[in-house]
């Protein structure tokens, strides 16, 4: 496909919060600043304060474990604070009536999630009962308005996590979408996993992301041979590249190392094969493969930070939500904390 224009999305820094007694002032305090970054104005700061520490104390109210996740967002030129909030129970049996307005879920604030959701440009929820919630808020700087909205751009969002005791995580991911001349629209997306973690194994992953940015619109398989060429004399890498293009109903992908990729579709998932190897070491004689892809189906690909026993049907109606609610969800039910963690989710645009 020769691209004629598009857009790209990487991994942003992530500000983790853990659930402890602090994290409501944590939050509060990481949120505003943030949003300032962006110059968000006082009246806007002060409506994501109100959000992020609803969401803070509704994790220390109810939640039996979790996390705050904080970030800057930068999507078509504009930009946004993100806010995930995750958690491992105990879930929500009626996520409509927590959206009411009014109904808080610590009976603290008095604002509840109908309020995040107000004040969010993007807000969306998932949750297992008995399991735990993923919870997104969205807020774009400007007008406040999705740039997104009304488009049929496909839809792509990642998450990582450090290991715990580390600033830096290993794992990443970027992705970048195409428009042919005929229209057709597709996405290719990096999972990379430098090996080991700390900060070595970041500089890996940070090689990997700029080299993908700047590198080759062919093939899977010359993404591949250029992120190898970019990486000798680094710790080197597990990586997949996916070409996922719904428009034709194909995914063209190629990984070396231990990253997991499935397309999900319903309750059934098809694996996507890796060969063995290390990027920037070891490269095997690369191929590429190509799976079937439904319009409805959902891309997944993340590394061994999570594991990859999971099921579609192990989360009903989570394959239906936005991709970053996804990721969040997969990390904290999947995730394991002993490694780096990073899941990166794409799916056609939805009306």
């Amino acid at each position: 496909m020769n691209p004629v224009s598009g857009y790209e999305v990487e991994a942003e820094d992530v500000v983790w919060l853990r659930l402890d007694v602090a994290v409501a002032a944590a939050a509060r305090r990481e949120a505003a600043r943030l949003a300032r970054r962006v110059g968000m104005p006082t009246d806007r700061v002060a409506e994501i304060e109100l959000a992020v520490t609803e969401a803070a104390t509704n994790l220390e109210k109810h939640a039996r474990d979790g996390a705050l996740a904080l970030r800057v967002v930068t999507l078509r030129g504009r930009a946004a604070l993100e806010l995930l909030s995750v958690d491992s129970g105990p879930g929500m049996a009626d996520v409509g009536s927590a959206l009411t307005d009014g109904v808080s879920g610590s009976g603290t604030l008095g604002v509840g999630m109908g309020a995040i959701a107000r004040f969010a440009g993007v807000f969306d929820v998932h949750s297992l009962p008995g399991r735990g919630t993923a919870l997104l808020a969205r807020f774009w700087a400007g007008d406040g308005t999705d740039p997104f909205a009304g488009t049929d751009e496909p839809e792509v969002a990642g998450l990582t996590r450090p290991i715990s005791g580390e600033e830096v995580c290993g794992d990443t991911w970027a992705a970048r979408t195409e428009h042919g001349p005929d229209g057709a629209r597709a996405v290719t997306v990096m999972m990379c996993d430098g090996l080991g973690h700390g900060p070595l194994a970041a500089l890996a992953g940070e090689r990997a992301r700029a080299a993908f940015r700047a590198g080759p619109h062919g093939s899977p398989q010359d993404v591949v041979r250029a992120l190898h060429a970019e990486l000798r004399g680094s710790r080197g890498a597990a990586i997949t590249v996916a070409r996922a293009d719904f428009s034709r109903g194909t995914v063209e992908h190629c990984g070396v190392g231990n990253i997991s990729a499935f397309v999900v579709g319903g309750d059934r998932r098809s694996t996507l094969l890796s060969l063995p190897g290390i990027v920037g070491h070891q490269l095997p004689a690369l191929r590429l493969f190509r799976t079937p892809l439904d319009r409805d189906a959902v891309l997944v690909l993340h590394s061994d930070g999570l594991s990859d026993r999971w099921s579609p049907a192990d989360f009903p109606g989570l394959f239906t939500r936005r991709p970053a609610v996804v990721a969040a969800q997969l990390l904290g039910q999947a995730g394991v904390r002993r490694d780096d963690a990073g899941v990166v989710v794409v799916r056609a645009a939805r009306g």
